[in-house]
């Protein structure tokens, strides 16, 4: 059964990731993130989900991480300052992998409204190589809640998805889907040397991650033609707009009188660059014209 209900972009991520089969969610409250772990916690007992705040969002990771290792679904949440806590563990994720999933849940801030720096997630995601989903409305960010979750147990890889102020903290109508007790059994921790990142495990698993990285590239490129949060409408024009995150809908309003004379790249899954679909898109395009907020990561990556 579905349902439409009101929510705030955080409520959505929450029913989404429990959806999905949340079974353990750590986090450390800091806005724009906060009532991600708040919704959760709410309904925590209801679906049989752990959920707790931990001591900074290093623990909080650790905690999650743990947990990913046993094969739970796993959910941490922060803010892109907390990031900066947590990057230790984070870098030597990619490595090592996950048996269950594990998605961290990342708010930037652009502004900034509450927070000491504008860090952008996104380059963090290419510079740890953690794959990155930016949704641009609360529907979309339940939606990519449920694939961050998917991909990460497909690909034993955990998955940013990363969101900004005005898709935390704003609302709108979500369609939502009736959620059951969490998910599949976990099996437990295994100890085995996999999940000690030594130099030479580093060596070996190189070669993985960097083909790994190219799978996830073309992937992203399929999923143009398999749903909404990713698209490409080309029209008769040499002229086209590339946005992701919520700098799509400034974009789709900007243009909203010109969208017969000017295509649109509208990306959600930024990290790994779908690269096909990009090259497809400018095929027969002289000027493009890139809408996003921070950095220019989508511009660099063009």
């Amino acid at each position: 059964m579905t349902a439409k209900r009101i929510l705030m972009g955080n409520e959505a991520i929450a029913f989404g990731a429990m959806k999905a089969g949340l079974q353990v969610a750590s986090g450390y409250p800091g806005t724009p993130s906060t009532e991600v772990m708040e919704t959760i916690a709410s309904h925590a007992s209801k679906y049989g989900i752990y959920a707790e705040w931990a001591t900074n969002e290093k623990v909080a990771l650790e905690t999650a991480v743990g947990a990913a290792y046993s094969g739970a679904n796993a959910l941490v949440t922060m803010k892109q300052v907390g990031l900066n806590v947590a990057s230790d563990p984070l870098m030597s994720l990619s490595y090592i992998g996950v048996k269950g999933s594990l998605v961290i849940l990342v708010s930037d801030d652009p502004g900034p409204h509450s927070s000491q720096t504008e860090q952008d997630t996104r380059a963090f995601g290419h510079f740890s190589n953690i794959p990155v989903l930016d949704p641009s409305t609360p529907q979309e960010a339940y939606d990519m809640a449920k694939l961050a979750f998917k991909l990460s147990h497909e690909m034993e890889i955990p998955v940013i998805l990363r969101t900004t102020t005005r898709v935390s903290h704003g609302c709108a109508d979500v369609i939502t889907e009736d959620i059951e007790q969490a998910g599949r059994d976990i099996e437990g921790y295994v100890k085995e040397p996999r999940w000690t990142i030594f130099p030479k495990l580093t060596a070996q698993r190189h070669p993985w991650l960097e083909d790994l990285q190219l799978r996830l590239s073309d992937r992203f490129s399929d999923l143009f033609s398999e749903n909404t949060f990713n698209s490409i409408t080309k029209v008769n024009s040499r002229i086209g707009i590339a946005s992701s995150g919520v700098s799509s809908l400034y974009a789709k309003e900007a243009i909203k009188d010109h969208s017969e004379t000017l295509s649109h790249f509208k990306v959600a899954t930024v990290h790994p660059f779908p690269e096909k679909a990009a090259l497809d898109f400018l095929s027969d395009i002289t000027d493009l014209i890139v809408i996003e907020e921070l950095d220019p990561y989508l511009e660099e990556q063009f």
